[in-house]
């Protein structure tokens, strides 16, 4: 399997580690303090106040679109991983398979059927056995 990944899946899951780390919050806290203590010496302006406001901004615009290009990347590995369990489990049920793909309603039946089946599970006393959703 070629695991050539684009520029932009390099930069954010580079950016992704990096800012995750506890040394990017103490930078972030250092910037903070270091722009609070700068306030006397700056009269406590407008600029120094614009200063902080639009750093902050950018920087949560940025992480926004980082963060979400991260979590449906790793969404979708998850759930190619989950569908190929489920295909390779015999007995599993196949229906299962694209569940990411349903509206809300159907997902919503599909939940209260399992539900509905962890709990009779729970009166027999947790035997393990499982129906599928035909059933």
């Amino acid at each position: 399997m070629d695991h050539k990944r684009s520029f932009f899946t390099r930069l954010a899951q580079a950016a992704a580690h990096a800012t995750g780390r506890p040394i990017a919050f103490l930078i972030a806290v250092l910037v903070v303090a270091g722009w609070a203590v700068s306030g006397p010496f700056m009269g406590f302006s407008d600029t120094w106040q614009l200063f902080i406001n639009t750093g902050t901004t950018v920087a949560t615009f940025l992480m926004v679109f980082l963060m979400q290009s991260t979590q449906n990347r790793d969404t979708k590995a998850l759930q190619i991983k989950l569908d190929e369990l489920i295909r390779a489990c015999e007995g599993a049920d196949n229906q299962l398979l694209d569940l990411e793909e349903i509206d809300e309603d159907e997902l919503a039946e599909i939940q209260a059927r399992y539900e509905h089946l962890a709990e009779d599970s729970r009166k027999r006393g947790g035997d393990g056995s499982v129906r599928p959703l035909g059933d």
